[in-house]
């Protein structure tokens, strides 16, 4: 932010010293471009802490998903040695048979209990990675406007010396692609460079 208020600042002495009307124009496309960037890097930041706690609530699902499971794998070899327990042991009496059917029916509700834990859990954790995934896309379009921006004022800094039109037009090239990635961000829009998103990435 501060190279942005040095050049604002740089672009507005040198419209000061003259009353050219190019110098003006500047001015005024480096205040719009800067007031603009403010606003996307703002917004950004917000999506930047929303996708760290998206993935910090994915992690902690999947490792509670993860315990679930260890849960899940004792439950199932508690109930298979029971099985076999029973099957084999046929000089049990009817209440050593009784309370062996009681722990069989105990674990095998366990396992019951832990598998369908286990998918809403994943279902949860699957949730919050599209969460991150659906905020990552916004983010891109974030670093893109910023990019964009960015290399539109260097640019008009370099007309505002030099005084070549020319170089207005080229910094308004990067400046539409910045302002219209920033814009669909904001508004949840579908305008993302890919190619561009993945290079800054």
């Amino acid at each position: 932010m501060a190279e942005i208020k040095d050049t604002i600042d740089e672009v507005l002495d040198k419209a000061g010293e003259t009353s050219d009307r190019l110098n003006n124009v500047i001015a005024l496309l480096v205040v719009v471009l800067a007031t603009v960037m403010a606003l996307f890097n703002v917004k950004g930041g917000n999506i930047v802490q929303a996708m760290a706690q998206a993935q910090s609530r994915s992690v902690n699902a999947w490792a509670f998903f993860q315990a679930k499971s260890t849960k899940l794998i004792l439950a199932e070899t508690m109930l298979e040695q029971l099985t076999l327990e029973r099957e084999r042991d046929g000089s049990l009496t009817q209440e050593g048979a009784a309370l062996l059917d009681k722990k069989i029916a105990f674990y095998r509700e366990a396992v019951n209990r832990y598998e369908k834990e286990k998918e809403e859990i994943k279902q949860q954790a699957e949730g919050y990675e599209q969460e991150y995934d659906r905020l990552n896309y916004h983010d891109d379009q974030f670093d893109i406007a910023e990019a964009g921006i960015t290399v539109a004022l260097a640019v008009l800094g370099i007309a505002a010396l030099t005084r070549r039109k020319w170089l207005v037009w080229f910094a308004l090239v990067f400046a539409g692609v910045g302002v219209a990635s920033g814009t669909a961000g904001f508004v949840g829009g579908s305008f993302h460079l890919d190619f561009l998103a993945r290079l800054l990435g």
